[in-house]
């Protein structure tokens, strides 16, 4: 069962930036809410919410999260929880979240999801400005994570070899 859904973690995203005097866009916390869900998944085995996301043109997105917000186009989210309960693991989650994605622009994560296989197989040859309702499926998104967090791990191993060796 999943932890919690997308509009909770949305809100969560959009108080966590409201909080710290920063803007949100509909892309951007599109973005965050993946990489939300994705290293859940990778980390713990199982979905943190059961909605999913399609391969749009722009990359990940969770089409209700989207209808939600999409009245505000481009511009920055200006509705704001007032307050946001998660269980206290997804909280630790999100902030790990945020510390790590939350630094860079909505660009830059479009462009990471772009290049990462499950947006990328899951459009298949498409052309990357053309539309597709394609459902990214949680499975791949697990396996594709997992995979990078097991090569993070091994590297880290790998790089404290030599210490050990030196003792």
């Amino acid at each position: 069962m999943a932890q919690t859904t997308a509009n909770a973690v949305a809100d969560y995203i959009i108080k966590f930036c409201r909080d710290r005097g920063e803007l949100i866009t509909n892309l951007y916390l599109q973005k965050l809410v993946y990489y939300a869900q994705a290293w859940y998944m990778a980390l713990h085995d199982k979905p943190l919410f059961d909605e999913d996301f399609q391969a749009w043109a722009r990359g990940p997105v969770q089409p209700e999260l989207y209808d939600r917000f999409k009245k505000f186009k481009w511009n920055p989210i200006s509705e704001y929880p007032e307050k946001v309960e998660l269980p206290k693991h997804v909280e630790e989650h999100m902030l790990e979240v945020m510390d790590v994605y939350g630094r860079n622009r909505s660009y830059y994560l479009e462009k990471m999801t772009q290049d990462e296989d499950p947006w990328r197989k899951t459009r298949g040859g498409m052309p990357i400005d053309e539309h597709s309702d394609a459902v990214i499926s949680q499975k791949f998104m697990q396996k594709y994570y997992k995979t990078l967090l097991e090569d993070d791990e091994e590297e880290e191993t790998q790089a404290s070899e030599p210490y050990k060796a030196a003792s």
